[in-house]
């Protein structure tokens, strides 16, 4: 009986939510306040139904109903609660369920917290929500249903990927999918702007801190799956340019863009056809990595198996309503016509710069991501785009952006002298260029990769902390710090974002050029060293899980005075039949032992993998403290109500 009512709110979501684009979007064009009025109930109506139906299924996959098809074929009685729950958006159904319950979401907070809108500006953003809503809803209800019945009941499930059984894995898609769907609120603010035919500092106020809220989640969300990808696939790699990956690292790079360039427009009345254009531009890269990840085009352990026909639904959707909203760009190019002049050298340049460095390189990513789909289908020709590729032409943009990020901080608008900007940055670059010499010095045999992200993130680093000193002004130095306390949150979120980068650029070069792996056959009992590590394997046995058999090994490690035992094992799942390999990894502050048991030989022995990683973990540190920059500056007052930003504007007449 939950299942069919869970159906049921599904389908009420979708009359709830033609009602919210139709109802509340003619209300704006004529003014009705009555009409427009229709948009908060009905965005908070279509949130209650779409979550009324998510909870529908995660009790279906919680108490193991396998008279839905969908608990069948990912669910398995023994399997662990956390995993229970985690299947619901394990799979296409049940992720895509997630997707509109967060899209539903957001169009119920631009309604709880958009107090401040225009009345007509607030009507068309949920009203354009609600648009997307439909889309997805009849998406659902027609390819996907999540709560199609089985004829005849099975005994048991057929279990979840084995994967997908693990808590990175668990939180992962959450995050990433409030990140992707985030990006649907500046695609709705743009859309909304440009039926009103106005982009002004008050729309770019009001878009930013939803724009930021959708990074700061897929800023969380890539560094899990990154995270899980490191420890769980048992290849010793952070990021492998899946495709899958890069579905979700394309939008992120023109969020960032997005930010940037908003505050031109909010400080300056300028690139106001460009934020635009990068607003929607955001959005249609979410929706290019939801048509990659469930078209069933690629193959990939992040993507969902489906038929190339839910595919072409999805490219429709992103057709009509990309398409639609790039030619209503075109159709108001007057009026986004840009008010504020600058010069060359300027902060609003170094934006700009910002800006083509970020879109260039995530287009990059996009033409390495499709061309081999380009290639099958238009001359049936097999290719392969991989890590080679991606690092060869993505790193100059890194080091672009890294050299430039402290200077461009530091740059007042409109007009700025080169020379008195670098002033306070000239020592700072001198300890970054020092700090990479000596790595280089110290490290024998080397590339110069480590050296150099070491150079590049100390300046970033070092840069962020001198743009907060510079905004103390003048005068003794306790006094400043005292000033540095009544900072707005803005600056601070800001100076810790940059610094994340900073931690990342370094974390990922050092761990790319200094890592050492080596591979072995080993038998038990025999010891041999890795880097200065003596690692011995004592033992392997067989384990018995909740859901699954283990083939586990001991393995000591001797680190100076120091030692410890490490576990790794392969698992084998019954109910799935499926492998997985489970890595063992000794975390530390500025080092990973990262050790994996592989394939018994005929003569007893082991083969035993074994990595040592160094800054691993300054890696996710480095994401993480991005995303706690993006927080900190949510959390300014000025982000949260947009405090000037409110203009007047028509309140409306009732309809007739």
């Amino acid at each position: 009986m939950i299942t069919e009512l869970g159906h049921f709110a599904l389908s009420l979501a979708l009359a709830v939510a033609l009602i919210q684009s139709i109802v509340p979007l003619i209300g704006a064009q004529k003014g009705w306040s009555g009409w427009m009025a229709v948009a908060d109930p009905a965005a908070t109506t279509q949130f209650l139904l779409v979550g009324f139906a998510f909870a529908a299924l995660t009790h279906a996959f919680v108490t193991s109903d396998f008279s839905v098809a969908l608990v069948v074929s990912n669910s398995h009685t023994l399997k662990p609660m956390l995993y229970k729950v985690s299947g619901v958006w394990g799979n296409h159904e049940g992720s895509l369920l997630l997707w509109v319950l967060i899209l539903a979401l957001f169009g119920a907070c631009a309604s709880w917290f958009g107090g401040n809108l225009p009345p007509g500006l607030k009507a068309r953003v949920i009203s354009v929500q609600g648009a997307i809503g439909v889309a997805f809803l009849a998406f659902m209800i027609f390819t996907s249903n999540p709560f199609e019945r089985m004829a005849v009941p099975p005994m048991d499930g057929q279990d979840l990927n084995p994967l997908l059984q693990d808590p990175g894995l668990a939180f992962h898609p959450p995050f990433l999918y409030l990140g992707y769907v985030g990006l649907s609120m500046a695609f709705s603010f743009a859309v909304a702007a440009l039926i009103e035919g106005r982009v002004d500092a008050a729309w770019a106020r009001w878009v930013r801190p939803w724009t930021l809220a959708a990074w700061v989640f897929l800023t969380i969300g890539i560094a899990l799956g990154s995270w899980w990808a490191y420890y769980e696939l048992g290849w010793g790699g952070f990021w492998f340019w899946d495709p899958v990956e890069n579905a979700s690292f394309m939008p992120w790079l023109i969020a960032a863009a997005l930010l940037h360039s908003a505050i031109v427009v909010e400080k300056r009345e300028a690139l106001k056809s460009w934020t635009i254009l990068l607003a929607i531009l955001a959005f249609g890269f979410s929706l290019i990595g939801t048509f990659i990840v469930r078209s069933g085009i690629i193959t990939s352990v992040h993507a969902f198996a489906s038929d190339p026909e839910r595919g072409v639904f999805i490219l429709l959707i992103f057709t009509v309503f990309v398409g639609g909203a790039l030619m209503l760009y075109a159709a108001r190019a007057g009026a986004m016509e840009a008010k504020g002049v600058f010069s060359t050298v300027s902060r609003e340049s170094a934006l700009v710069l910002n800006n083509v460095l970020l879109a260039v390189s995530s287009f990059v990513v996009f033409i390495g991501t499709i061309w081999p789909l380009v290639a099958e289908m238009l001359w049936d020709r097999k290719l392969s785009v991989g890590p080679p590729f991606f690092d060869a032409a993505f790193t100059p943009f890194v080091i672009a952006l890294a050299m430039l990020l402290p200077l461009g901080s530091m740059l007042p608008w409109k007009r700025a002298d080169l020379g008195r900007a670098m002033a306070p940055l000239w020592g700072l670059l001198a300890l970054s260029v020092a700090g990479g010499a000596l790595a280089f010095a110290v490290q024998t045999g080397q590339s110069a990769l480590g050296p150099v992200g070491l150079a590049l993130g100390m300046w970033v680093v070092l840069g962020a902390l001198a743009d907060l000193w510079a905004r103390t002004g003048r005068g003794p130095v306790m006094g400043r710090v005292a000033r540095l306390t009544r900072l707005p949150r803005a600056d601070w979120g800001k100076a810790t974002a940059h610094s994340g980068l900073g931690i990342t650029v370094f974390a990922v070069a050092g761990l790319t050029a200094w890592s050492v792996e080596d591979i072995r056959v080993a038998q038990i009992g025999e010891r041999f060293e890795v880097a200065g590590y003596g690692i011995t394997l004592n033992d392997v046995r067989e384990v018995q899980g909740p859901n699954f058999r283990s083939t586990m090994a001991d393995l000591t490690v001797q680190d100076g005075a120091r030692t410890f035992t490490l576990n790794p094992d392969k698992r084998i799942y019954p109910a799935a039949g499926m492998p997985t390999t489970e890595a063992a990894i000794d975390y530390g502050f500025l080092r990973d032992v990262y050790l994996v048991i592989g394939d018994r030989q005929d003569d007893g022995s082991w083969t035993v993998r074994s990595y040592i990683k160094p800054f691993a973990n300054w890696l996710w540190a480095g994401c993480l403290i991005m995303a706690l920059g993006g927080l900190i500056s949510l959390t300014d007052r000025r982000y949260r109500i947009a405090a000037g930003a409110r203009r007047g504007a028509p309140q409306g007449v009732p309809a007739e």
